[in-house]
């Protein structure tokens, strides 16, 4: 009876041991938020959510996006080089970013609009660092299948966040908690995933100048391409964080931040799980020449059966459940929440198997979304900065906007992984 319903397949078994260390992890902040919600207020809110904004966008090109290429080499020895490449670059950028603050501290002092922010100015590269740290580790992991312990990195992280977070919150008001809390969070989660690379000492030592320099060369698409294509991807989905406190204040980047953290708990649970496991089995199936559109749609299919109805009830009961879950004050949160829903199950699928574009290096037709992405989320901020309009009518544009560019990115994944499957049978 135990064996039969025991996963079949390697992918599935993958995804569930991915999911299960993953919705432990996301639980933990979730379960400890209503106690957040009292601690901080949505201003502390609001400016950890610009801090958050700040270290994710520079954060997710620390590495010249090289953790991308550690999937895809058939021995590992250039794979670990790879790696090495991404921890060079990581460490770089954010010594640039320190000296960058150091030197002009007292001109983002006097000129900074968010005060409260400008005295954390400086856990900035520390955090981009372990980001950027922990992408190439997470890669790495990936590429060797430690699935178990890359579950239980996330979960470290997670209680390390809950416990800083709580245990400053008590004690000082203001936004310290939350983004120490978060920078703490990020170096313990480093730590298991380092291990395993560290324990392999063969593979340590083939780490060469004459192979990261080649290896540098063989796979230059990705800095050269996907990064500042990266670059405006995640500037477009954090620029909200940025400007929502210009246009209708702190506050609201508050409500916002919290809205969006419970709407993308789903994909950080089940989606970016199925996103890691696709991404290492597409790659294999490159390398054998094996056709992946059969995968691709049974990972829709699965994504679709799951995603909907959780849009559904999102829907429908956030406004309700964020009044009592988080307190009074965050029912506004409640209401953008129902907004995002709409939005939700179309980034849900995609974000799930974006990385079909990765595995085919397609990384020009990838920068093309983009940089549309970017382009047109911009335009649509920069109208409503010139414009006064309530926070309902800005979300309905706003989730007009992502709902076109979405389907868009949707239709050119799955074209371009038929087209692949085409090319490979003839």
């Amino acid at each position: 009876m135990i064996n039969k319903i025991k996963p079949k397949s390697e992918f599935t078994k993958n995804i569930l041991v991915l999911m299960t260390g993953t919705t432990i992890a996301q639980a933990i902040p979730v379960v400890i938020s209503p106690i957040l919600t009292r601690l901080y207020t949505p201003e502390d809110f609001g400016i950890f959510a610009l801090f958050f904004a700040i270290v994710v966008i520079i954060g997710s090109i620390s590495t010249g996006r090289y953790e991308h290429a550690i999937m895809l080499p058939r021995k590992d020895e250039d794979a670990v080089n790879i790696f090495a490449i991404g921890f060079i670059i990581t460490l770089l950028t954010s010594t640039f970013i320190f000296l960058i603050i150091f030197i002009f501290f007292d001109f983002f002092i006097k000129t900074f609009d968010y005060k409260g922010i400008v005295n954390w100015l400086f856990f900035i590269p520390i955090s981009v660092f372990f980001i950027g740290f922990f992408n190439i580790l997470n890669y790495f992991n990936n590429r060797k299948k430690n699935y178990k312990d890359i579950s239980n990195s996330l979960i470290l992280k997670a209680l390390v966040l809950a416990f800083v977070q709580i245990s400053i919150g008590v004690f000082k008001s203001g936004s310290i908690g939350l983004i120490i809390g978060e920078v703490l969070s990020r170096i313990f989660a480093n730590l298991k995933l380092f291990k395993n690379i560290l324990k392999d000492k063969i593979l340590i030592s083939s780490i060469s100048k004459i192979k990261i320099i080649a290896l540098s060369k063989k796979y230059k698409k990705f800095p050269f391409h996907n990064l500042p294509s990266s670059l405006a991807n995640t500037g477009a989905s954090y620029l909200p964080f940025l400007m929502l406190p210009k246009i209708f204040g702190l506050s609201v980047g508050g409500y916002f931040m919290l809205a969006q953290r419970i709407i993308s708990l789903p994909s950080a649970l089940i989606a970016k799980a199925f996103s890691q496991v696709l991404f290492q089995k597409m790659a294999e199936n490159k390398v054998n020449k094996i056709a992946n559109s059969p995968l691709l749609f049974n990972t829709i299919k699965k994504l679709t059966l799951i995603g909907f109805p959780i849009a559904c009830l999102i829907f429908i009961l956030s406004p309700t459940l964020f009044y009592y879950f988080f307190g009074k004050d965050w029912l506004i949160a409640g209401e953008i929440a129902r907004y995002l829903s709409i939005v939700f199950f179309i980034t849900f699928i995609t974000s799930a198997i974006s990385v079909s574009l990765l595995v085919y290096t397609k990384l020009k037709i990838l920068a093309f979304w983009q940089y549309m992405y970017l382009f047109t989320t911009i335009i649509l901020f920069s109208i409503f900065l010139f414009i006064s309009v309530e926070i309902k009518e800005f979300l309905f544009y706003f989730i007009l906007h992502e709902l076109i560019l979405y389907i868009i990115y949707f239709y050119i994944i799955v074209n371009t992984v038929v087209k692949m499957d085409k090319a490979l049978i003839k």
